[in-house]
């Protein structure tokens, strides 16, 4: 292997009720299609050497899953994410991609998720309530079945941010809530239907449909702020020459695009 690239994909509409196996077999797909030079684990049965972080339940959209590609050669990281892309079904969407350095890891960088929920038929206002009481909880524990049976824990530590986003209040169909959290990613992952359960076991908060939930960042968490940073940045700050790097750009170094920028806003109301 040569080459690692880090790429931040999107999963959107319909997509978002594919399970994450099919998501893979998807995206091998694509690369073969795209003609990207993959590497291949050894042994029997080899595999691409592609790896997922931290992927999004079934259900959930999203538009920051992170996947790494190992590559037999150099390749300019735009032009992978634009092959990819390309030839991704409608609904995946590749959106970025940077050189991974040797020696460093994304999954410690992704500290921390950022998402809407909408709640279709809950008014604003009981919506608004219902945080402020999951909040002034020093515990709110829940209950999900699990691979290894009915886990409880406490969803109340692991969100660091809740509010209500008044921008939005209402549907064709009537009243709609709109809720953004910032949610640590813990030994127990606490997902956003955990911290709606807490919802409805401190103030009997029941949307009568199912939440419309959108995954909108994943990424280092600033506990003063609230704001997650662009878990990419570094590696686009790494691939930035320094002025004495100009003998290695000239041995064929690839280019990186500049970097973002960086951080999400969703300061509210924080533990």
């Amino acid at each position: 292997m040569i080459q690692r690239l880090r790429v931040r994909y999107a999963k959107r509409g319909r997509m978002r009720f594919t399970s994450q196996r099919d998501i893979s077999r998807a995206v091998e797909r694509a690369v073969r299609r795209a003609g990207i030079p993959v590497a291949f684990s050894a042994g029997f049965t080899p595999h691409p050497k592609i790896s997922y972080l931290g992927a999004a339940p079934t259900g959930v959209a999203s538009e920051a899953e992170y996947l790494e590609l190992g590559l037999t050669r150099a390749c300019d990281p735009e032009q992978v994410r634009a092959d990819l892309d390309a030839a991704l079904p409608a609904g995946l969407d590749a959106l970025d991609a940077v050189v991974a350095p040797a020696g460093t890891s994304l999954a410690d960088r992704l500290q921390a998720s950022a998402w809407r929920v909408r709640l279709d038929g809950v008014h604003p206002d009981a919506a608004e309530q219902a945080v402020a009481a999951f909040l002034a909880a020093e515990r709110v524990e829940v209950e999900r079945l699990t691979k290894k049976g009915r886990r409880r824990f406490d969803a109340r530590a692991a969100v660091a941010v809740c509010e209500l986003d008044r921008g939005a209040s209402k549907t064709a169909d009537g009243p709609s809530a709109i809720l953004r959290m910032v949610v640590r990613h813990v030994d127990h992952a606490v997902r956003p239907d955990d911290v709606l359960a807490g919802l409805r076991q401190v103030a009997d908060l029941a949307p009568p449909s199912p939440p419309l939930v959108t995954r909108l960042a994943q990424g280092p968490l600033d506990e003063g702020t609230g704001e997650l940073a662009d878990p990419l940045d570094p590696d686009r700050d790494a691939a930035v020459p320094s002025p004495g790097d100009d003998a290695e750009a000239a041995d064929g170094a690839v280019p990186q695009r500049p970097a973002g920028t960086g951080s999400v806003d969703v300061v509210s109301a924080r533990r």
